[in-house]
């Protein structure tokens, strides 16, 4: 695979990798870890049954689910760096990108951007690296949301219930219409804007290049590593008696991702776990239920990756060494 002419990091490039804050985003990852925690506590509850279910059959289906997830974005990351050159045998692809998972609860998840800088060899240059960053946000905004689509079903069929027979299909179209035309103005401005964006954003016109090597495939597995999260979510409603279609359950895990997205805080903590508690909620769930199901589900989703990042993190800087801080 031919690399790019920029694959080659520069002097100054190299510097800006080196300076990289890691011990401020480590220290943002604790404070972050020890909030969510006090939550827990606070909630008990949702706490408490979600750590039960942890130790499950169906605990232990959903885990492998988001391991799934793992697994397939880091194929995804180890085809874009080998754009850039630097070729990865799969195991060592795989740690080297779990290892950016200990950053993942930063805000906007900027740290994970982290993950071509601190190459102990040949690290990317700070554009490459916010280019791969960048094509992964953009790769993970598409899929999830097309898997947004089932909730937009369950919302207009709510909406039905709640207005009433008569209303009903005004409603209806009134909610579709209004998200075509939200979908059709975003990519209307993206296509105009296009050129522009691109010629002011070095990193934006690199995370385009990614996007165009490959897309069915880098599209694939987006799609299918985030689906797999949503089925576990899935799994832990049917667990706890909540009677949520298997596409509904996605698509309520795509929006509260979306949401937590918007919310730039760090991995989206607060926004997701409000919006999926609500919508199972509003599907019929106790609040208790839905409560666990979220924290269960940020336990796997989120939680898990970020203590098997730490673990590869320590692994890669203190034994295999192709990780450096300084």
């Amino acid at each position: 695979m031919k690399a790019s002419p920029d694959a080659a990091a520069d002097p100054a490039a190299t510097q800006t990798a080196l300076a990289l804050p890691v011990k401020k985003l480590l220290l943002v990852l604790g404070v972050v870890g020890t909030l969510y925690a006090a939550v827990l506590l606070v909630w008990g509850g949702g706490g408490s049954t979600s750590l039960a279910l942890l130790w499950s059959w169906t605990g232990l289906q959903a885990a492998a689910l988001c391991l799934l997830n793992y697994l397939l974005r880091g194929i995804r990351w180890r085809l874009w760096m080998a754009h850039y050159g630097r070729h990865f045998g799969w195991l060592e692809g795989l740690r080297l990108y779990l290892a950016g998972y200990a950053f993942t609860p930063t805000p906007g998840n900027i740290g994970e951007a982290a993950r071509g800088l601190l190459l102990a060899r040949e690290p990317l240059s700070t554009a490459q690296s916010l280019a791969i960053f960048g094509a992964e946000r953009l790769a993970d905004l598409l899929c999830l949301l097309l898997l947004c689509l089932p909730a937009l079903g369950w919302l207009l069929l709510h909406a039905r219930v709640q207005a009433g027979m008569q209303a009903a299909p005004q409603a209806m179209w009134l909610l579709a219409a209004s998200a075509l035309l939200l979908l059709a103005l975003g990519v209307g401005l993206l296509l105009f804007y296009r050129q522009r964006l691109l010629q002011r954003f070095v990193w934006l016109r690199e995370a385009w290049q990614c996007l165009a090597l490959q897309p069915a495939l880098w599209f694939a597995l987006t799609l299918t590593a985030w689906a797999a999260q949503g089925v576990a979510v899935w799994l832990l409603c049917r667990a706890l008696e909540v009677q949520v279609p298997l596409p509904t359950a996605v698509g309520f895990y795509a929006v509260a991702m979306v949401a937590g997205a918007l919310s730039a805080l760090p991995a989206g903590l607060g926004g997701m776990e409000a919006v999926l508690t609500g919508l199972l909620v509003a599907q019929s769930a106790a609040p208790a239920q839905a409560l666990a199901i979220t924290v269960m589900a940020r336990l796997l989703t989120l939680w898990l990756a970020v203590a098997i990042g730490i673990a590869a993190l320590l692994y890669s800087a203190a034994i295999a060494k192709d990780i450096r801080f300084s």
